[in-house]
C-alpha cells in the first residue's frame, strides 16, 4: 500500500528543518569561536602593551637613577675647593649587575605576582673616554667651508692600527663625514662645495649615531661599527658651525685610545692606565709627568668628562629590551644638571651580545 502524498511532504519538511537547524548550530558556533579568539586576542594585545609600558617605565626609572648618580659625582670637590676630576673610582662607574625584580618588590608582603621573573641591568660609560669622530672636520665660521683635518685623520689612523681594523678606514670616513656634513648645511655654499646637484645627490645621510656610521661607507659593516664602538663616539654638533675637537678623558680613556690621541706607543699607554688605578690624576699637568718627552697634543687630553652613556638592560626569558641614552653633564656646585641628548632602543629576540 502506498503512502499518502501528505506523509512523504512532512517527511521532506522535518528533514528540511533539521538541516536547517546544523546549518544555524554551525553558523552560531562559527561566531562564537570568533568572539572567543577577538576576545583572546584582545587580551593578548592588551596584556603585552602592559608590559610594554612597564618595561618602559623601569628603563625610564634606570636612567633617572643613572641622572641622579651622575649629578652627585659631580658635585664632589677636591680639597681646594675644585671639582674633582671624573675617573672609574667614581660610583658612576660601577656597573649594574643583572637582578630579579622581584627582589626590590620583596618588602611587598601584597605582590603575588606569579609572572615570569624579570631581570634588570644596566651600566654608565664615558663617552669623553672615545675619540670623537667630530674632530676628523674643520668647521670653518663661513657656511659651507668644511674640510678634512689631516692631523685628526693621523689619529684615527693609528687608533684603527692600535684595535686591529685597516688604518685606510680612516681617511675615507673624514671624506665621507665631510661630505655627509655639507650636504646636511643646506646653503649655497656647501651646494657649491660639493659639486651642484649631482654632488648633492651623492653624498650619504649625516649620521646622528654610531650604528649609523654604515650610512657612510658601503664597505663599513655593522660588525666592523661594533668593533669600534668602545672606542670611537659621535658626539652632536652643538656649535655649528664653529665645530671644535673634543677632548678625551685621561682617567677614563682606554690605552687604545690615550697612545692614537697623545702620539705615544701602546706599552707606555698601559703603563699610563696602570698609574691612574692607584690614583687618578687631577689636571693634564699630571697626566704629562708621565711622557715628559712628548708633549700632550692642545686640547687633546683634559680629565674631565661631559659626555656619558646610560645602558639599561630589561630581560624577560630570551627576550630583552634595551635602551642607549646620551646625556650631558654641565654645570657646577649645586647647579649641576644631565640632559638627555638622544637615545637608542632595542626590542626583540636577545642576540647574545
Amino acid at each position: 500500500m502506498k503512502r499518502s502524498q501528505p506523509s512523504r511532504l512532512l517527511v521532506r519538511q522535518r528533514g528540511a528543518a533539521l538541516l536547517m537547524a546544523m546549518v544555524i548550530v554551525t553558523v552560531v558556533a562559527t561566531i562564537a569561536s570568533s568572539m572567543v579568539w577577538q576576545q583572546w586576542r584582545a587580551v593578548q594585545v592588551e596584556s603585552a602593551e602592559r608590559g610594554r609600558q612597564q618595561s618602559e617605565w623601569l628603563l625610564v626609572g634606570a636612567l633617572d637613577f643613572a641622572r641622579l648618580v651622575l649629578k652627585e659625582d659631580g658635585r664632589r670637590v677636591q680639597t681646594g675647593g675644585q671639582p674633582e676630576p671624573t675617573h672609574l673610582a667614581q660610583q658612576w662607574a660601577q656597573d649594574l649587575k643583572e637582578m630579579r625584580l622581584s627582589t626590590f618588590l620583596a618588602v611587598d608582603k601584597d605582590n603575588t605576582d606569579d609572572a615570569p621573573d624579570a631581570f634588570l641591568s644596566g651600566k654608565v660609560s664615558d663617552i669623553n673616554a672615545r675619540y670623537n669622530l667630530r674632530n676628523l672636520l674643520l668647521i670653518s665660521p663661513n657656511p659651507g667651508l668644511v674640510d678634512v683635518d689631516p692631523q685628526q685623520v693621523k689619529v684615527l689612523r693609528d687608533l684603527f692600527t692600535n684595535i686591529n681594523l685597516p688604518p685606510d678606514l680612516a681617511p675615507q670616513i673624514a671624506e665621507a663625514l665631510r661630505k655627509a656634513t655639507l650636504a646636511a648645511m643646506d646653503t649655497t655654499q656647501s651646494f657649491a662645495a660639493l659639486g651642484g646637484e649631482s654632488g648633492r645627490a651623492a653624498a650619504p645621510l649625516m649620521p646622528q649615531r654610531l650604528d649609523q656610521l654604515t650610512w657612510l661607507l658601503p664597505k663599513l659593516g655593522a660588525d666592523t661599527v661594533e668593533r669600534m664602538r668602545p672606542y670611537v663616539a659621535l658626539l652632536p654638533y652643538l656649535n655649528v658651525p664653529q665645530g671644535g675637537i673634543t677632548a678625551i678623558n685621561v682617567n677614563t680613556a682606554p690605552k687604545e685610545v690615550i697612545a692614537a690621541v697623545w702620539g705615544i706607543d701602546t706599552a707606555t699607554a698601559e703603563r699610563i692606565v696602570r698609574t691612574r688605578q692607584s690614583h687618578y690624576f687631577e689636571d693634564v699637568a699630571e697626566a704629562q709627568k708621565q711622557v715628559p718627552i712628548v708633549p700632550i697634543p692642545a686640547d687633546a687630553i683634559q680629565v674631565t668628562s661631559e659626555y656619558f652613556e646610560v645602558t639599561g638592560i630589561l630581560r624577560l626569558e630570551n627576550q630583552i629590551m634595551k635602551n642607549r641614552h646620551l646625556v650631558k653633564r654641565s654645570g657646577q656646585a649645586r647647579q649641576i644638571d644631565v640632559i638627555v641628548m638622544n637615545q637608542e632602543r632595542f626590542s626583540g629576540v636577545d642576540p647574545g651580545n
